[in-house]
């Protein structure tokens, strides 16, 4: 078992940064890791993905402000996020997809842009 555990989220002021991180129990050679989030009363959806090759995907919203990076060595992903604004406020979520498509999530970290 493959546990995903996150960090780095935290409040802060619109216009502000945050670096969260996210870190595997154990190295495992995921097929892809990323990014998703969640807001009060919408659904999860995508921030940015990245593969073991470097290839990155990254939300609309993201684009421009947010990037992702990763270690695939050690099974680590990290995502800065710069210029947040209320809107970024959700609970963010570590993802990672291993050869056999089974997906592992972390627990979550809490991101609160004040305005």
């Amino acid at each position: 078992q493959v546990y995903l555990v996150e960090s780095g989220g935290g409040l802060v002021q619109a216009g502000g940064s945050l670096r969260l991180s996210c870190r595997a129990s154990h190295t495992f050679p995921f097929n892809i890791m990323g990014w998703y989030r969640q807001a009060p009363g919408k659904e999860r959806e995508m921030v940015a993905t990245i593969t073991p090759r470097g290839n990155t995907k990254h939300a609309d919203s993201a684009k421009g402000r947010f990037t992702i990076h990763a270690n695939m060595a050690t099974s680590a992903v990290y995502l800065q996020m710069d210029n947040l604004s209320p809107e970024d406020t959700a609970v963010y979520y570590c993802n990672a997809v291993d050869p056999g498509l089974i997906q592992y999530w972390g627990r979550g970290t809490q991101v609160t842009v004040s305005s």
